[in-house]
């Protein structure tokens, strides 16, 4: 009888769990969107009402977890949450193994979602895999070998925090999507009768969803926003590059969902910033797995567990 797996993402807006089998297939799925006025005490029990059914449905072997925020991936522990409150050094890890009486792995989520892009998705046959998550933060995740890489405590593969230039300004300041969003409004305050003006017009936030559209009806302004950000994005990974050297750079996040043309932008960019010696270095390629990356990667997770 093949072995089944359970898999949670704990996000700042989203919750799910799912259960998977042995090739990290989704077969069942229980999805919440998070109260944060609640905090992590609300997740919890979110978490505790819905997994003894998920348990009792699928009969899993083990448990994987990629949580959105710092976590000590050795024991399991939250370091904390920088969205919702009530985390700071939870043993989830030690929780959940009480209510389930199985074994659990916990990782970042981003670490998590590069494992699953890596297995499963854009960064198959590839080694190793960096992945980027470009949301209401910034993070990254690289996975050598088939494994996440884990440095030094608490380092991780925040490209995020990736200087841009000596004055402190780093990745996350201009490639978040917040950042995006204000970038937009601000420029369109400057060109309000371009495309993308207009589809924004009644926005206060989320702008860059908008991205797309202006895009497809080739808004040269929308372009240049967009080359701007991709700009500034390469020249972070192209850090990780001369570093890393990842045979391919996953482009995962909200803002992935721009598509095509934010992932030729960055790729034409990094071309730029990488030294001749490595051209034509890495492929870069969009996310694969959409929003299953953290699931599917959290259910590879808990493979390694049952073994």
């Amino acid at each position: 009888m093949q072995r089944t797996f359970l898999g949670i993402e704990i996000g700042g807006t989203k919750l799910q769990l799912v259960a998977g089998d042995a090739d990290a297939q989704i077969t069942a799925r229980r999805r919440f969107t998070v109260n944060k006025a609640r905090g992590g005490a609300g997740i919890r029990e979110q978490i505790d009402s819905a997994l003894p059914e998920l348990m009792e449905l699928a009969k899993p072997s083990a448990i994987g977890v990629g949580f959105g925020g710092p976590v000590d991936a050795a024991t399991g522990q939250i370091c904390c949450s920088h969205q919702i409150e009530g985390w700071s050094e939870f043993p989830i890890g030690e929780w959940l193994r009480g209510l389930s009486g199985l074994p659990v792995t916990v990782d970042n989520d981003a670490n998590t979602a590069a494992l699953g892009e890596a297995k499963r998705g854009a960064g198959q046959d590839s080694n190793p895999v960096f992945y980027v998550t470009l949301g209401s933060g910034v993070g990254g995740g690289l996975v050598v070998d088939g494994h996440i890489y884990h440095g030094a405590k608490p380092g991780e593969a925040e490209i995020g925090h990736v200087r841009l230039d000596k004055s402190g300004v780093i990745v996350e300041h201009r490639c978040a999507g917040w950042a995006v969003d204000r970038k937009i409004r601000e420029a369109c305050q400057r060109e309000p009768l371009s495309p993308l003006s207009q589809l924004t017009a009644d926005a206060d936030h989320g702008e860059a969803r908008a991205l797309a559209p202006a895009l497809a009806q080739g808004d040269a302004f929308a372009q240049r926003i967009l080359d701007e950000v991709a700009d500034d994005l390469a020249f972070g990974l192209s850090h990780v590059t001369q570093l890393m050297h990842p045979e391919v750079i996953v482009l995962g996040g909200g803002l992935s969902l721009v598509g095509e043309p934010l992932r030729v932008a960055v790729a034409t960019a990094l071309k730029r910033y990488v030294m001749e010696a490595f051209a034509p270095g890495p492929r870069v390629a969009l996310a694969g797995l959409g929003e299953d990356a953290v699931p599917v990667g959290a259910l590879l997770l808990a493979q390694g567990t049952s073994k």
